[in-house]
């Protein structure tokens, strides 16, 4: 494959002439740097300076993109030298792991090498990079997509996924091969381009490839996944739909059960000016779908499970995040915006933002297959379930209410009140541990103090009996615009019921903002949980130290 894309790069050059090649190009490209300096500090549990041996960790990556008319090009540069903590050990290393070249017209689009793409919800596929968590399922391969109408798009995808530095040889991993077809009626249909009824619907198949090398089981080879779609709009309502199902697809992720998977997943919203509510309903059954069976942990996912649970972004509200359980799971969301009216006698001057946000996901029911085997027995069926029926037993809840207030032209307010229910056995692995219930509360207030210059401050607390028991938090932030900020953040957790683990997490940081440039400093304490982006998540260790993060783009 690479010898292949360094041939589509000379052919592409060769068709333009050498003064094009350098006058008509553009060149963009963005680069990171993560870096992290350890120290040892007895108070959290820290008695080396160092994080599996090393004192110092850097994460970082560099883009360069080339383009000329309808011919683009890509590398991408990567170093985990070594991971920061949190970060899987088989990502050290460095190199380029990502080199594409695409051709794109109105009517083809044809890329090599890697790439990411999506279907529908990403239910059947979804290869994306996400850095926050050192995740990339990119496809080395190729990907077409034609536009034979306006309104009709076709794709097709082909190739392996990247698993960290690992070379794809000897059948080590599977082949995915994908097929997406997307129909926009209104577009397709010149006298319905106005209709006020929308409707555009879609349908993807997609297998995976993987020579059978198990001593035990009789494994498919060709997994195959199939799901369809649809978006309907009229007015102010919106309804959108896409169901999944993916033949028997033993694993390492559901114990070698040969049981079927699929997935549903549908909306319902509303908007109008000041109003906006979504109704969100979810089922997922046995719906793990990698390209090697092998593997259990976050890699080399070929579809994506949508969480859809808010997404906090005040550190204590988001301290238990929910990592969606692809072997089963029921799950629903109702999220309600409304704005009071301006002039109102609750809305004032500003008006008065309000988010009411619930969410709810429980396991699904299973029962045996027959009296004499038991639930998910390798090698068997697994289990039966009733598509219509939720278990009892409840992984997350989350019922939240904010209240988004510009008082007067110096101050605004936000206030946040949320109720937790969060199964840490489940979604952590802590085996054995009592659900955590929580209330945590907030305020978060700034002062405009001139057009440049802003504080803001925030108090938060979070209030259970279990895990690590109560936490309060407090973070001082003055803004220079659009150069410069000043932080100072703690989190206490001064309810732990391990009186010598009631420690303060300080941190102190500096940055700076430079067009499209950032730097930013921070020193200080970090304490042990997990961080999750889209429903995937990663354990985070206790450390302590410097840490630096230099990024640019152009």
């Amino acid at each position: 494959m690479r010898k292949l894309l360094i041939f589509v790069l000379l052919l592409g050059f060769s068709h333009s002439y050498a003064q094009d090649f350098i006058d008509k190009a553009q060149v963009n490209g963005s680069f990171q740097i993560d870096g992290q300096y350890y120290q040892p500090d007895n108070a959290i549990g820290i008695y080396d300076s160092t994080i599996d041996g090393r004192k110092m960790g850097v994460n970082g990556f560099g883009n360069i993109t080339y383009t000329l008319g309808k011919f683009s090009a890509g590398v991408r540069y990567e170093a985990f030298l070594t991971p920061l903590a949190g970060f899987d050990p088989l990502q050290e290393g460095n190199g380029f792991p990502n080199m594409w070249a695409s051709y794109q017209t109105d009517f083809i689009g044809v890329t090599v090498g890697n790439f990411y793409e999506q279907f529908g919800n990403g239910l059947v596929l979804r290869a994306y990079e996400e850095w926050t968590l050192g995740y990339d399922n990119s496809i080395n391969g190729m990907r077409i997509v034609l536009r034979p109408t306006p309104g009709i798009t076709l794709k097709g995808v082909y190739g392996t996924q990247r698993y960290y530095w690992q070379k794809f040889e000897n059948g080590n991993r599977g082949i995915v091969r994908g097929l997406d077809a997307e129909f926009d009626l209104n577009q397709s249909i010149k006298s319905l381009n106005d209709a006020p009824v929308r409707l555009i619907l879609g349908v993807s198949g997609v297998s995976k490839y993987q020579k059978d090398k198990d001593p035990l089981f009789n494994l498919p080879e060709n997994v195959s996944a199939l799901a369809g779609r649809m978006n309907l709009s009229a007015g102010k309502f919106n309804f959108a739909t896409e169901y999944a199902y993916k033949i028997n697809d033993p694993s390492a992720m559901n114990n070698f059960i040969y049981r079927e998977g699929q997935s549903i997943l549908s909306s319902l919203s509303y908007s109008q000016k000041g109003l906006g509510a979504v109704l969100q309903l979810k089922r997922v059954d046995n719906m793990s779908f990698k390209s090697d069976r092998g593997i259990d942990g976050n890699a080399l996912d070929i579809n994506f499970i949508p969480p859809i649970n808010r997404t906090h972004s005040y550190s204590l509200a988001a301290r238990y995040p929910y990592a969606t359980q692809p072997n089963g799971e029921m799950a629903m969301q109702f999220q309600l915006n409304y704005k009071i009216p301006k002039g109102s006698v609750l809305g004032g001057k500003y008006g008065t933002g309000i988010a009411l946000n619930f969410s709810q996901v429980n396991d699904i029911v299973r029962s045996q297959v027959n009296d004499s085997t038991l639930v998910n027995t390798q090698g068997t069926f697994g289990y039966n379930s009733d598509f219509f029926k939720v278990s009892d037993h409840i992984f997350f809840r989350d019922f939240n209410l904010e209240i988004d207030k510009k008082i007067n032209q110096k101050w605004k307010a936000v206030v946040q009140y949320m109720n937790l229910y969060y199964d840490i056995a489940t979604i952590e692995g802590h085996a054995g541990e009592e659900a955590v219930k929580a209330n945590i509360g907030l305020v978060d207030i700034t002062y405009k103090i001139t057009n440049r210059n802003s504080l803001r401050f925030e108090m938060q607390g979070l209030f259970t009996e279990q895990d690590d028991g109560d936490w309060a938090a407090a973070l001082l932030e003055y803004t220079i615009a659009p150069t410069w900020f000043f932080t100072i953040a703690d989190q206490y957790n001064y309810g732990n019921p391990d009186k010598d683990m009631q420690q303060h997490y300080y941190t102190v940081s500096v940055g700076y903002v430079k067009e499209a440039s950032r730097i930013a400093l921070t020193y200080g304490r970090q304490s042990e949980g997990v961080v999750c982006v889209g429903g995937v998540c990663r354990q985070v260790p206790a450390s302590s130290g410097l840490s630096i993060t230099l990024s640019t783009s152009f």
